[in-house]
């Protein structure tokens, strides 16, 4: 993801919301990315199939034969913890995007007003240069 950096007007949106975020807050966008990232996928998967492997041909000692059923309440826990937090961070991610959203109606709208500015400065030197031009013709007419 991209961020935006300091400028030399000072710190940016995201810096002013990312200090506003509680210790809990950063926790769960953390943990929100890292669950929501291949890595998690892949290092889960094998974890899944190193656990029912050695079920399956355990010799000894199957601590959750097949249907896996500890397994499956590890699943849910994983899930009944994992929800909330990702929707804390997606709630978050939306409140970022207001404030985005916001920041950027705000540059635009002082930047219309420049523009404005502008515009009338270019039309003031246009007539002056116009008027000048208009009482140099005058002179040589007379």
């Amino acid at each position: 993801m991209l961020t935006p950096r300091h400028t030399s007007h000072g710190p940016t949106w995201h810096d002013k919301h990312q200090e506003s975020l509680s210790l809990g807050q950063r926790l769960a966008d953390s943990l929100a990315g890292a669950m929501g990232s291949w890595k998690f996928i892949i290092t889960q998967t094998l974890i899944v199939i190193l656990w029912m492997s050695l079920n399956v041909v355990a010799y000894l000692h199957h601590w959750d034969p097949f249907p896996f059923i500890l397994l499956n309440l590890l699943f849910s826990t994983q899930a009944a913890y994992a929800a909330p937090i990702i929707m804390m961070s997606q709630n978050r991610q939306a409140d970022r995007d207001r404030h985005q959203a916001l920041a950027d109606y705000e540059t635009n709208v002082a930047a219309k007003l420049e523009i404005e500015e502008l515009q009338q400065a270019l039309a003031r030197i246009e007539n002056e240069k116009l008027n000048r031009i208009l009482a140099i013709l005058n002179e040589r007419q007379n």
